[in-house]
Order: C-alpha cells, then sequence, then structure tokens
C-alpha cells in the first residue's frame, strides 16, 4: 500500500473517500495485487468489514486487512489468505486509533494488452465491485 504524506493527510481531513492501491496476496481472493481501492475515512468499522490502517510496527505503512472481531484494546484484524500472514496473528490487536477507514469499492486497472471491444467489453462489466462485509471472519478466526 502507499504511503500517506503529509498533504494526503490534510486531504483526508477534508475529504471522507480517498483512494489506495493493493500490493501483495493477503487479501487474495477478495482483493488482488494491483487493485485500486476507495476508502471511506473515519467510517464505522465492523466486524467483517475490510479496512485500511496503519501498520502497528511501521506506522508509515498502510495495510489492507478484514477486521475480524473487536477486542480489548482495539481490532483483530486477518488477511483472506490464510497462508499470506502479515495479519493479527504476526502483531496482535491493532489499537482503534491505526484503523484509519473502510474499503468501499475496487476497481481493476484496465490491461494495456486488451485491444478487441469483447475483451474491453469484459473488463468494464468486472473491472468495479462493491468490497462487501463478510461477517463469517470471526468463525474463520475460530478455526485458525
Amino acid at each position: 500500500m502507499p504511503e500517506l504524506s503529509q498533504e494526503s493527510e490534510r486531504t483526508r481531513a477534508a475529504l471522507p473517500f480517498g483512494a489506495a492501491e493493493v500490493t501483495g496476496p493477503s487479501m487474495v481472493p477478495t482483493l488482488e495485487h494491483g487493485d485500486r481501492l476507495v476508502v471511506q475515512y473515519g467510517a464505522r468499522v465492523r466486524a467483517g468489514d475490510v479496512v485500511v490502517l496503519r501498520h502497528p510496527f511501521q506506522q508509515d505503512l498502510l495495510v489492507v486487512k478484514r477486521a475480524a472481531e473487536r477486542r480489548e484494546g482495539g481490532w483483530w484484524v486477518l488477511g483472506d489468505n490464510a497462508f499470506a500472514g502479515g495479519d493479527s496473528t504476526d502483531y496482535g490487536t491493532v489499537p482503534e486509533d491505526l484503523v484509519l477507514g473502510k474499503v468501499r469499492l475496487r476497481y481493476r486497472p484496465r490491461p494495456s494488452a486488451q485491444r478487441s471491444p469483447f475483451a474491453l467489453a469484459r473488463w468494464a462489466l468486472s473491472a468495479v465491485r462493491p468490497v462487501l462485509s463478510d461477517r463469517s471472519a470471526s468463525s474463520r478466526l475460530r478455526a485458525r
């Protein structure tokens, strides 16, 4: 995920929505490497929501995870790809103030190789999707 600059921090305060880019496989199959996200900053987070947060140990690094459950001290967050790591199983509960916002929408950039009208139409139909909450996240937590 890109790091936020001071200017984007000011913009975030003025605008409730922002953009981010996914890097890495930790949220596959929900999100893939290269996906772009529309994030609603300051939105109320519930268990199952996909959220953008600051990494607890590297606060200049932004991370996308699923908020599995609220615990004492903050949120327990998990990646949808259990084999990728880099979630609360590694660094514990994430304090509430490090959770920046809720992911509302995912859009995929158009591959430059797509030139046929059929391929462009297929991309257009699948490029933009809402990112829905998964209320079964807490049951996956118990299964780990």
